[in-house]
């Protein structure tokens, strides 16, 4: 069995470098498969129930990633020739190589989401430009947790205040770390998701899948979200046996997302200890993602390099520190002394 981690590299550019874990492997090579295009692979559709019911939506469809999930939901509750709201550095906008303007046929109404949320007056204003000959909004996409700021869950009464801002508009949730927020809140995945027609959640970030996303909503929105999949190439056939690794993820991964948050908070008291001009407040680090504005980024990242610390840049003069499963207090403790010794 290969090993957690390298014993010579502490990886931090994301958490979606984790490796499946011994029980992942196990289920993936045991797994009961059938052919997914026919609805035929228990152990797919098993996940699909297993997720739809955590997120209390009535069906789910399993995709090859967290993109295509977004994508699916923007293409089945977008109108092509409309706007969709969203804030400017969310992934579905940022972050998805302008893929909803290829595959949907829309433009982003892009609203400040320098917090994590969106302001629910200025999503009501986006609605109202329709009267002034302007695009009509179509839907409205949310991030939660909000990575581009930091992991930021979203409030709940601030969702539900931008829900009401947008009366019979669909509201699609980038959940890609849903579960993040939910363990760092308290609020369950349902809850979070609720106001929300569809949501989407990552398998293979902090909850150590090797692949795969999840898309859940209404029995019909999900019904059309497979014939985009199929039309996008997403459609899989014995696919059971990554889905395995998902179902394990779901049932035993995420109460252990705490202990990221914790390695998390302990990256964010060091990086505000050794430059704090950076204004980063480690009590605002909520989740497992470590976000600051560095005068020398791509100094710090190969003085890091040099001691064997990987971290990336998010955007110019952005650096971003990721926990996960497979780096352990030890590697936080080489990572501390790295940012410690940092130019």
């Amino acid at each position: 069995m290969p090993p957690r981690a390298s014993t010579d590299i502490v990886d931090l550019r994301s958490d979606t470098v984790t490796r499946p874990t011994p029980e992942m492997r196990r289920a993936m090579a045991e797994a009961e498969v059938g052919d997914d295009g026919y609805g035929e692979d228990p152990t797919v559709n098993a996940l699909e129930e297993r997720y739809a019911s955590l997120v209390g939506k009535e069906a789910g469809l399993y995709v090859p990633s967290g993109t295509m999930a977004n994508q699916i939901a923007v293409r089945v509750l977008g109108t092509p020739g409309t706007a969709v709201v969203a804030g400017a550095r969310q992934h579905v906008v940022a972050f998805e190589a302008g893929a909803a303007a290829r595959n949907a046929g829309i433009q982003f109404h892009t609203l400040d989401d320098e917090l994590g949320i969106l302001d629910p007056p200025s999503v009501s204003y986006a609605l109202s430009l329709r009267e002034y000959h302007q695009p009509e909004v179509s839907l409205v996409c949310v991030e939660n947790t909000h990575m581009a700021s930091g992991g930021v869950p979203w409030p709940l009464d601030v969702l539900a205040a931008l829900v009401a801002a947008a009366p019979g508009v669909p509201v699609h949730m980038d959940g890609a770390r849903l579960f993040n927020a939910a363990v760092a809140t308290g609020v369950s995945p349902a809850v979070a998701a609720g106001p929300a027609t569809t949501v989407m959640s990552c398998l293979s970030k902090g909850l150590c899948a090797p692949v795969g996303s999840v898309l859940a909503g209404p029995a019909a929105v999900i019904e059309q979200g497979r014939v985009e999949r199929k039309r996008l190439g997403g459609a899989m056939r014995q696919a059971g046996i990554i889905a395995a690794a998902g179902l394990v993820a779901l049932c035993s991964m995420v109460d252990r997302l705490a202990e990221d948050h914790r390695r998390a908070r302990r990256l964010a008291e060091a990086v505000a200890e050794r430059w704090p001009a950076s204004g980063l407040d480690p009590e605002a680090v909520r989740t497992n993602l470590v976000v600051f504005p560095s005068a020398r980024p791509v100094a710090l990242v190969d003085h890091l390099a040099s001691h064997g610390v990987l971290v990336g840049l998010l955007a110019p003069g952005v650096v971003r520190l990721v926990t996960h499963h497979d780096v352990d207090d030890a590697g936080i403790e080489r990572a501390l002394v790295a940012i410690a010794k940092a130019p």
